[in-house]
């Protein structure tokens, strides 16, 4: 028999626990739901564009009720919870409706703050909070000609916009001097009442209530320096409070809001809570996306998973008043030892300023040119030392290399539905806003689950979130911090890794044991990742699930479109001989190959290989010398050299020595990405080592050494890491710097996005100044270097020492 379940609030926040609930355990509950309003699950967001009429109530319906039906869930409509009786488990309605519960949770939502003053209760005092106060904000507009707005905040500068487009007189009475002084600073919100002035709307800044007077009816907005507004209309949006007077009612422990743990518990074991009538950890919240945070971990606990915590959000705000791009974030106004970097222009009406401390951004607010949010809010929350950006950071990631990010000013809402979004994807606007629509899609992840769009390099990622603020009406607020590696866990790249080292979690179904992983054997996500944090963990320990592998890593070969495959030998260092270039010939006609080419990283590629031909293929080139050049892997790819000071009369050190001791030193390393170096014999750089994951330039007085760097749809420079003088010191900041990458990179992360995450700094600390941790560093990587189990292929390779790489199947 179904346990049951009720839920009182049928608000966004309480629903979306229901629908990951029913994602998770479909038929674990018979569900009831209580909504004191006479509609279904609605968009409270979008009540904005159906004041100004730019949306019906129909179009902002999220769950209707055939959907309720859909998924046997009994709906009381418009039937309001008066009171629990948590002793025998019951919640009654005020029309005296009934129903017992096993679980029950609280999403009780918010109320409209009504100022306390004379005349609050005359007809045509309103709040802004609900579908109702939309209809009779809409009826009053057709009969009335005045309206009086008190609070100039994101809700009621939108209730404003709404009554002057449907013909009122607007003026908007605000206490602080500026206006959303909880998004914006003081040059940024003149610049919005400047805007919102030449449109048409009046303003009342330090303006304080008094009182409300009227007949019959409002008639007028009393200050406490006398003056007096004429109002036919007035609509109090000064903000909301906790709604939680049921809650009290039945003994639940509240302070300004409903107390609840990180399973989302009340103090009554078999009562949840989420949304806005939540307190947790000493917070509240309004956006969306930490309340939807919040449901995906009740849900999981009401599943009885049991594993998700909700630890809190670090939130950032997009937000389009008015037609007016807005971001926020953070600690934006500044104080005690911080810097405040600026860049304003308003006569093209764009102003940003970036809160620094100790080269961290603290906080941001943009005003009008809000396409960098997203990047800002990710520089913020990683802590990443900004150091090396500052002179760029105002002008943002397309100043970087940083591709997508283009003009801001050709608006995303102004682009055609065919105009191409997402490059990597080939995903196009028309398709991402359809998507958002009719799968009633909040969050970036659910526009990237969905669509693609973002998920691969991510520089399109504030385009996307454009169109999803432009599309759900304004409110769009960036994800939650804790973003799981996958849909089989709640924990984290680095939350795994962790447990593996502190809980010596040696095997993958240990692994999933100790870390309550959702499915039994994981899913292709996880599994490669897993297994390569688990070779990374304990190298000759671990044995590598050659099963948990991409296609390519198991073949040894590179599938193509036709379904053959592509074999690179590897070329040490892109130098070789006429003997292994005949030998190299004669398999390719041995084997019919159809295409031979040279490859960009100085290799030698058999194309249209059938998959039944590979070991014999890999026999004999391991016969005549020739070892994997991992052109398929998640490993070692290339080092390539130019001939350096051998031949080249501008050389400076023997740059093609030097690539070769580094390839074969690091060849048959497993990395979470791909990786590439590169050594040039001078300034010149003709091998291209500052767009390579670890570059060496060779000068007068030794190398200097790069890293980060990458080429391809996203171009990245490398950054300078230091100077060395001998070839000793080039092999051991390599070695450190690709075992720290190893260790602490997160699975399909390059080392570009790497180093920008975790910082320049930090990446110094541990490879340039902490010289005994550089050390022990290289060491761990030598040391995981001689675990290799060699191929019986490798085994036969001529003229490579075989402790100097690791096989086809490699371990570390």
């Amino acid at each position: 028999m179904k346990e049951q379940l009720v839920v009182v609030g049928n608000g966004m926040a309480g629903m979306r626990a229901v629908e990951e609930l029913l994602k998770l355990a479909p038929e674990k509950y018979a569900i009831t739901v209580f909504g004191a309003e006479p509609h279904p699950n609605y968009n409270r967001i979008l009540l904005s564009p159906v004041l100004t009429g730019e949306k019906q109530f129909g179009e902002i319906v999220l769950n209707d009720d055939a959907w309720y039906a859909e998924h046997g869930i009994t709906l009381h409509k418009g039937k309001t919870v008066v009171e629990i009786d948590r002793a025998k488990r019951v919640v009654k309605a005020a029309d005296g409706t009934s129903t017992d519960y096993d679980r029950l949770l609280l999403a009780t939502g918010s109320n409209p703050f009504i100022l306390p003053v004379p005349g609050k209760d005359l007809p045509g005092v309103i709040g802004f909070r609900d579908f109702a106060d939309v209809e009779t904000m809409l009826m009053a507009a057709k009969q009335y000609r005045h309206a009086v707005v008190i609070g100039g905040g994101l809700l009621g500068l939108e209730a404003a916009n709404g009554l002057m487009k449907q013909g009122m007189k607007v003026t908007v009475v605000h206490l602080p001097d500026v206006l959303m002084e909880r998004q914006l600073d003081a040059p940024s919100a003149r610049m919005l009442k400047k805007s919102l002035e030449d449109r048409g709307l009046q303003f009342v800044l330090k303006g304080v209530t008094k009182e409300i007077v009227g007949k019959n009816r409002v008639q007028g907005v009393v200050l406490d320096d006398g003056r007096e507004l004429t109002a036919d209309l007035v609509v109090m949006a000064v903000g909301i409070r906790p709604n939680i007077e049921l809650a009290k009612k039945s003994g639940l422990y509240c302070e300004r809001g409903v107390m609840v743990s990180d399973t989302m518990q009340t103090y009554d074991p078999a009562v949840y809570a989420v949304g806005e009538c939540v307190q947790h950890r000493g917070q509240t919240y309004g956006l969306v996306a930490p309340l939807f945070e919040q449901s995906k971990v009740c849900a999981n606990h009401l599943a009885h998973f049991g594993i998700a915590r909700y630890e809190g959000s670090i939130t950032s705000t997009k937000l389009k008043v008015t037609g007016i791009d807005l971001f926020s974030a953070g600690n934006f106004t500044g104080g005690d030892q911080t810097e405040e970097i600026v860049l304003q222009d308003a006569g093209a009406g764009m102003y940003k300023k970036v809160v620094l401390k100790d080269n961290r951004i603290q906080g941001a607010v943009m005003y009008g040119d809000t396409m960098d949010g997203a990047w800002y809010f990710q520089l913020m929350r990683d802590g990443t030392d900004v150091s090396n950006l500052r002179d760029k950071l105002l002008f943002g990631q397309a100043h970087l290399g940083d591709a997508g990010h283009g003009d801001i000013k050709s608006r995303v809402v102004a682009m055609a539905d065919s105009t191409e979004i997402c490059g990597c994807n080939g995903v196009c606007k028309g398709t991402i806003v359809k998507t958002i629509v009719d799968k009633k899609l909040f969050t970036l992840e659910e526009v990237r689950a969905h669509t693609k769009a973002s998920s691969s390099c991510g520089s399109c990622t504030g385009l996307v979130e454009n169109l999803l603020a432009a599309t759900l009406g304004g409110d769009y607020s960036t994800t939650p911090k804790k973003k799981p590696m996958c849909p089989c866990t709640e924990h984290t790249h680095d939350e795994v890794r962790l447990a593996i080292r502190n809980q010596s979690l040696k095997t993958m179904p240990a692994l999933f044991r100790t870390l309550e992983w959702k499915t039994p054997d994981g899913c292709n996500k996880c599994r490669p990742a897993l297994n390569f944090y688990l070779l990374v963990a304990w190298p000759g320990e671990y044995v590598d699930d050659n099963q948990s592998r991409f296609i390519n890593e198991r073949a040894h070969a590179n599938i193509q479109k036709d379904g053959t495959y592509s074999v690179v030998p590897r070329i040490w260092g892109g130098e070789t001989t006429p003997a292994e270039l005949r030998a190299l010939a004669e398999i390719a006609e041995k084997y019919e190959v159809p295409t031979v080419h040279i490859t960009g990283g100085q290799r030698i590629d058999f194309l249209g290989v059938p998959k039944e031909t590979l070991p014999a293929m890999w026999g004999d080139l391991s016969a005549a010398g020739f070892v994997s050049g991992h052109a398929y892997g998640k490993a070692i790819r290339t080092v390539k050299t130019c001939v350096g000071k051998t031949w080249c009369r501008f050389g400076t050190q023997d740059s093609t020595t030097m690539g070769i001791e580094l390839e074969k030193m690091t060849w048959g390393s497993w990395t979470p990405h791909k990786f590439k170096l590169a050594v040039s014999g001078c300034p010149r750089n003709c091998a291209e080592a500052t767009i390579k994951d670890f570059g060496v330039v060779c000068v007068d007085s030794g190398y200097e050494l790069h890293v980060g760097g990458n080429g391809g749809v996203k171009v990245r420079a490398t950054d300078f890491l230091c100077a060395v003088k001998t070839p000793e010191e080039v092999k051991e900041y390599c070695a450190a710097f690709l075992q720290v990458y190893r260790e602490e990179a997160h699975y399909l992360e390059r080392t570009a996005p790497w180093v920008e995450r975790v910082g320049l700094a930090y990446v110094k600390q541990r490879v340039v100044e902490d010289a005994p941790g550089r050390k022990i560093l290289a060491e761990r990587f030598r040391h995981s270097q001689q675990f290799a189990q060699i191929d019986p292929w490798a085994e036969r390779a001529k003229g490579v020492d075989k402790h100097e790489f690791m096989p086809l199947k490699m371990v570390g």
